[in-house]
């Protein structure tokens, strides 16, 4: 059996805390790491991959790490972000993720509510043009909250039987 790896990359702790759901939630011979940490990905399966969305998309680092996947590997991605789940502004990134990872066998996707920092809010309202988005993300600053965090825990186990089937 491989070794399932957590790879995160967060700035205000979001995604480290959805990460660390996840981490939780798995059995077995488990590792987690920042994406600055991770180097050699030969000896684990499946690698959840998790990130903040950037305007909309995924951070430059994010996709030059996924990237970097060795073809064929089963991945699970994950990402914070400050608007609704579910709309299109929450899925955008990981669809552009899934699109990079396309050498990969995606086994699946998550995403979760997570506080802006003031300073993007700050900065994001003076721009007209984001006015809608910077009143749905305000209604972020709770999250990630402990259901979240459970839809995380339940969104690893999920991953895990499918790899099991696969």
């Amino acid at each position: 059996m491989s070794k399932i790896l957590v790879i995160y990359f967060s700035l205000t702790g979001n995604t480290k805390k959805v990460a660390d759901a996840i981490f939780d939630a798995l059995e077995g011979d488990k590792t987690i790491k920042t994406m600055d940490e991770a180097q050699n990905l030969d000896e684990y399966e499946p690698i959840f991959i998790g990130f903040p969305v950037h305007s909309h998309s995924v951070p430059f680092k994010t996709e030059e790490f996924i990237k970097r996947i060795p073809p064929g590997k089963k991945i699970a991605l994950f990402s914070t972000h400050g608007s609704l789940t579910g709309s299109r502004l929450s899925r955008e990134a990981l669809e552009h993720a899934s699109i990079l990872a396309s050498n990969s066998k995606i086994l699946g996707t998550f995403s979760s509510r997570g506080k802006i920092s003031l300073q993007a809010m700050e900065a994001l309202s003076k721009s007209p043009e984001h006015k809608a988005w910077v009143e749905m993300a305000a209604s972020a600053q709770t999250h990630p909250d402990e259901n979240d965090l459970e839809d995380a825990r339940s969104f690893a186990k999920w991953i895990m039987t499918l790899n099991l089937q696969s």
